[in-house]
Order: C-alpha cells, then sequence, then structure tokens
C-alpha cells in the first residue's frame, strides 16, 4: 500500500504539480497589468471585417486571464456572424452581474491584454445550418442567473462555451486543455457518452476525470488542472502550458 501511494504521489507531483508550478513561475516573470482598469480589452485585429464578406461565420475563441489564474487557465467565448450581417455577436460568461453577456467585448478583444487566439472556425453553409442551434443552445443555458457562476471548478466561462460545443450535433469545436471549467458536468452526469463525437467523459463534478475519445485524446482532470495526450493531431497536453506539439 505505501508503494502504491508513493508511485501515486510521484505520479501527481511530475503530471500535475511540477508543470504547474514551471508555468507559474514563467507567468509571474512576466510584465501583466496589476488590474482589469489597467488592462488593454481592444481589438486583436485577428479577425477580418464582418462587413468585408456575406458569408456565415462560426468561432470559437480563447485567451489567458488576469493575474495569476492566467499562468493555467484560459477564458474562452463564441463568436457568431449570419449570412449578410455587417458585425460579430460574441457571447462570454463572466463572473459578475448576470453571467452570460452579448457583445460585452470586440469579437476578438484582448483578455486583460492577454492576445486570444482561434481555437475552431466554421463559415459557409455549415456555419448557417450550426447558428440557429447554437442561439438555441445559449438561451436554453441553465446557470445564467446572478449568482450562478463559480469560478471553479465550475460552472465558469469554459463551462458555458462547453456546453454549447456539447449540445449542439455537429459543432465539433474543441477548448484547450488550459480552459479550466470546461470538464464540469454540464448534464449533471458522472458518466456522459457522446456517440456524436465518439468520446466517453467521466467527471465527478469537475473535481477530478477522464475524457477518451477519437478525436478528444486522451485526458486526465485533476483540480481542474489538465494532462494527457492528442492522437488526432499530435501533441501532449500539460497542465498551464496547454498544448505542446
Amino acid at each position: 500500500m505505501k508503494r502504491f501511494i508513493y508511485r501515486f504521489s510521484i505520479f501527481i507531483l511530475v503530471l500535475f504539480v511540477i508543470p504547474s508550478l514551471t508555468h507559474l513561475a514563467i507567468w509571474a516573470a512576466t510584465d501583466r497589468p496589476t488590474s482589469w482598469r489597467e488592462a488593454d480589452w481592444s481589438s486583436a485585429g485577428i479577425l477580418p471585417e464582418a462587413a468585408a464578406s456575406n458569408s456565415a461565420k462560426i468561432y470559437v475563441m480563447s485567451a489567458r486571464t488576469g493575474g495569476l489564474k492566467g499562468a493555467i487557465s484560459k477564458h474562452s467565448w463564441i463568436v457568431l456572424k449570419k449570412p449578410g450581417a455587417n458585425q460579430y455577436e460574441r457571447y462570454d460568461v463572466v463572473g459578475w452581474g448576470r453571467p452570460v453577456r452579448l457583445n460585452a467585448y470586440p469579437a476578438d478583444g484582448k483578455w486583460y491584454s492577454n492576445l486570444p487566439e482561434i481555437q475552431f472556425e466554421a463559415s459557409g453553409q455549415q456555419a448557417e445550418i450550426l447558428i440557429p442551434k447554437i442561439e438555441n443552445a445559449i438561451a436554453a443555458y441553465r446557470w445564467k442567473k446572478r449568482g450562478d457562476y463559480i469560478i471553479w471548478p465550475g460552472p465558469n466561462s469554459n463551462t458555458f462555451v462547453a456546453s454549447i460545443i456539447r449540445g449542439v450535433p455537429g459543432f465539433n469545436a474543441k477548448l484547450p486543455a488550459t480552459a479550466i471549467g470546461k470538464d464540469f458536468p454540464v448534464f449533471g452526469k458522472f458518466i456522459d457518452l457522446d456517440r456524436g463525437r465518439n468520446s466517453l467523459r467521466l467527471s465527478l463534478y469537475g473535481y477530478a476525470g477522464i475524457l477518451v475519445g477519437l478525436k478528444s485524446g486522451f485526458e486526465l482532470n485533476l483540480l481542474g488542472l489538465v494532462a494527457g495526450i492528442d492522437w488526432y493531431r499530435p501533441a501532449l497536453l500539460l497542465p498551464g502550458f496547454g498544448r505542446i506539439g
């Protein structure tokens, strides 16, 4: 028994603790805003002008959060553009007031001065088909009242985006491993078999869990931190660092 505990402790140390602390040290050494007032929330100029195309568009974006949380976690959001529209619609969940926000920030705005990344993109007919389904899923999001937001283990901003992705067939986006809260059990199930995505998810209320799937790869979740392997697009997933490869 002692040998098992020792080996398990080493496993947790190597896979979760050391990468998290290493990235925390790197993050702490960088120059960052000290408050949200000092942060830059302007457009990062990543997305094309909405009026430049009549095509429907869908984006899932994410960026590092503020403060020391940014060392291990990202904030995610959804951007939609209907056919012929001349502006984007951005949907976020935040931790103050009513959680679900529409167009509170530029579609590709920086988050606490941190540059966003595009995690998923769809356009044309595929986007036209998905947008009404995504809007319905957003309207039906269950944690949208004041006080529903819980920063850890969820439901938080990443739980919101994950619930929309998992609730809309054909919306084949994937959040980064550093999107803490994405593994919160949005459907209230300890075991969730997603036949549409050929994946199996086990979740202990977001505090621990396992995800395995053909395109999902293999992920271990411990206290929101994720380590694993992406075998569909070969890469390692490490807490704090996210995708390496």
